[in-house]
């Protein structure tokens, strides 16, 4: 079921609280099998998807979790290929943005759910962007977290102010160097990358940084996370954008201290999202979510009650 050798780790990469009512199992979708959290109504038709992005887990997603759950949805997380106890198949070529479209059209064909709303942050929410976009299956809302849309993303990456904050995905495509740098002494990067700039410190504790080191430590994880920004610069689907429409209801919500995307990468999101509702968390990180869950919840909650979520 899961192709990592290491028979010495443990099945799932994080355990969670008991009283938060998420479980964990694992399930095959497009040819790969997914580690999932899951939390909610097994059997209800209403499917929240929650996509992570890098260096991340289905764990940034432990304090939305229940809170959807509560509103009656049947809420799943998965770890993306790549990550975690997922699969990870071998070769850059196998994280192109039309494999990781495919993969969560998979995954909804693999729930029967006949209602879903996808939420997602950073890689996943670039994913959600061109699920929406290329409307694989039908959406009726849509959640973005720190992720322009790919138009946007398109035209702030020609100005100094993105590119120079885009630095890290040219480092990316260096062969084993980059793997070195992030996993040597122990994942020391990863830890960093989620406190250094949180406004919320006490939200990222040394437990909290082991999870996402301890993944990234896994046999072939940090190539394979990697390997999403490598097929990015190395084949055109993510420069493919189609009409660059989405039609469903859309909130998007930015912590504005994102060191990696500026927040002008927000700016005429409406013209490409017409139901678009857009949320700037002051003094907050990209790590949007975990750095500010108390107000990304009532955000959540707020804009559900609109919608009918």
């Amino acid at each position: 079921m899961n192709d990592d050798p290491t028979t010495s780790l443990p099945p799932f990469t994080w355990t969670p609280d008991p009283a938060s009512g998420i479980s964990q199992r694992f399930i095959d979708a497009n040819g790969q099998t997914f580690e999932l959290a899951e939390c909610g109504d097994p059997v209800s038709p209403r499917l929240a998807l929650c996509l992570h992005g890098f260096p991340e887990l289905n764990y940034s997603w432990r304090a939305q979790m229940p809170l959807l759950a509560a509103r009656g949805w049947r809420v799943w997380a998965p770890n993306m290929r790549g990550y975690g106890a997922s699969s990870k198949p071998q070769g850059w070529i196998n994280y192109r943005v039309d494999t990781l479209v495919e993969d969560v059209a998979a995954l909804i064909d693999t729930s029967g759910a006949q209602e879903v709303m996808l939420i997602a942050h950073d890689w996943g929410a670039i994913i959600a962007w061109h699920f929406a976009i290329r409307r694989l299956r039908p959406l009726t809302r849509l959640v973005i977290m720190n992720v322009p849309h790919p138009m946007c993303a398109q035209r702030e990456i020609r100005h100094w102010h993105q590119l120079k904050k885009s630095w890290y995905m040219f480092f990316f495509q260096i062969p084993g160097l980059p793997e070195w740098s992030l996993t040597r002494d122990g994942a020391a990067a990863i830890r960093r990358i989620f406190v250094n700039d949180a406004l919320n410190k006490q939200n990222f504790t040394p437990d909290v940084q082991q999870v996402y080191a301890d993944a990234a430590l896994r046999p072939g994880a940090m190539t394979a996370m990697l390997n999403y920004y490598r097929a990015l610069f190395r084949t055109p689907d993510g420069r493919d954008a189609g009409d660059g429409m989405v039609d469903v209801p859309t909130l998007m919500l930015w912590g504005d201290n994102d060191v990696a995307l500026d927040v002008r990468c927000t700016h005429g999101t409406d013209q490409w999202v017409p139901a678009l509702e857009l949320h700037l968390l002051p003094g907050v990180s990209h790590w949007v979510q975990q750095d500010a869950p108390v107000e990304v919840n009532r955000l959540l909650a707020d804009w559900l009650d609109r919608n009918g979520g």
